[in-house]
């Protein structure tokens, strides 16, 4: 069923306020402003390095297991689903989905954590969404004109509000991007989707890992229960592990479904018929049911109990924060090392945020490799190394 909030969508005259890039960009083409975001975003370098970075499982485990590239791919093909069924501005929450783990580090959450700490120390913080705003407009070097890929207005906006709101008094540095305004529905969409992919993916990685059992993930988690007792009673001769996967796909379209269903529901009650309605409320519409969220709720909590500080993982978890705070303790205390280009960002920026920029920039091998290197060069008495013990 296709619920119609065309009118509350990024089109007409808001697509083209959203539309403004930092620098002049021809517009000769047939594609839209934000289908032009979505191929400067899946060109860019660190959208590629995604394919080498951890999203629960690191690639060292099993070539099967998702990446941060592969889960940002699911997260599109949701938010594609939802926004269509919305008759929303598809486009817009494709690129936004495409974009909007590509601020994250090495070694997923953990290595998030690790960077975050190190910054600590130095009055400083670490957020993959402000450290995807700086990769879209600094980073990535693709033109002759200008630093970074220079995206709309409404594609940065997405990147910084998709998952929170951030406060004018703490960041006034973000001004432009409507700060204590809701973003477009299409942005409210994306950290949903987030949730319903990874929550289907990680129980599938999870079961593939051997570190979690279906019979159990049955009995513990009501929303999967239900969908695998259906699908049993369609197929009972089928194998277990194909009753599971079905049971994802129809786990993962009953959260898509009351997504699309509540958001829809929400702003009726709400009252906006506009873009500018949506951004007045003291509230988000994109949102679960309060039963979904619940469900929701209890899959993650069993996901945080069972699979992500199972001891297995914690061993990576340590070993990725042992490896990113003694990088960082390295370069920081003598930047002479980091590559040559980074010097003037350290002039300018300082040195903790060009060491974690460049950290997070990583994929989760070369940062080993970097390591490695490291360690080498310690054992040979060529550098110092302080550690973190």
């Amino acid at each position: 069923m296709v619920h119609n909030l065309h009118a509350c969508g990024v089109f007409g005259e808001d697509e083209r306020k959203l539309s403004v890039r930092a620098f002049p960009a021809p517009s000769s083409d047939d594609r839209t402003p934000f289908e032009r975001d979505r191929d400067r975003i899946v060109q860019a370098r660190s959208f590629r390095r995604l394919a080498g970075k951890t999203q629960v499982f690191t690639s060292r485990a099993s070539d099967h297991f998702r990446s941060r590239l592969t889960h940002t791919m699911e997260v599109a093909q949701v938010a594609r689903h939802v926004a269509s069924a919305l008759n929303l501005n598809v486009d817009l929450a494709e690129t936004l989905a495409l974009v909007h783990d590509i601020g994250h580090p090495p070694f997923g959450h953990a290595g998030e954590r690790a960077l975050d700490d190190c910054l600590r120390q130095y009055g400083l913080r670490f957020d993959h969404n402000l450290h995807a705003l700086r990769i879209v407009e600094r980073f990535e070097q693709r033109y002759a004109g200008h630093r970074g890929l220079n995206l709309t207005l409404g594609t940065r906006e997405g990147i910084v509000k998709h998952s929170r709101d951030y406060s004018a008094e703490e960041h006034p540095e973000l001004a432009e991007y409507f700060l204590g305004q809701r973003p477009p529905i299409e942005a409210q969409l994306i950290d949903l989707a987030d949730e319903i992919a990874y929550l289907t993916a990680d129980l599938d990685d999870g079961v593939d890992s051997g570190l979690l059992e279906i019979a159990h993930i049955r009995d513990h988690v009501e929303l999967l229960g239900r969908s695998y007792a259906a699908v049993e009673r369609a197929h009972p001769e089928a194998e277990e592990k194909y009753i599971f996967h079905d049971a994802l796909q129809a786990m993962q379209k009953t959260l898509i479904l009351d997504l699309i269903h509540t958001t829809a529901a929400n702003v009726v009650r709400a009252g906006a018929t506009s873009l500018a309605g949506i951004r007045a409320l003291d509230h988000r519409v994109a949102v679960f049911s309060s039963n979904a969220e619940a469900q929701r709720q209890q899959e993650k909590q069993y996901l945080y109990n069972t699979l992500y500080t199972c001891p297995a993982l914690e061993l990576e978890h340590d070993k990725a924060e042992e490896v990113i705070k003694e990088l960082f303790t390295f370069w920081a205390n003598d930047p002479a090392e980091l590559p040559e280009s980074y010097a003037e960002e350290v002039r300018t920026d300082g040195v903790a945020r060009v060491v974690a920029d460049y950290i997070a920039g990583m994929t989760d091998n070369f940062i080993l490799l970097q390591y490695a290197e490291v360690r080498r060069r310690v054992r040979l008495g060529r550098v110092p190394f302080p550690g973190h013990r």
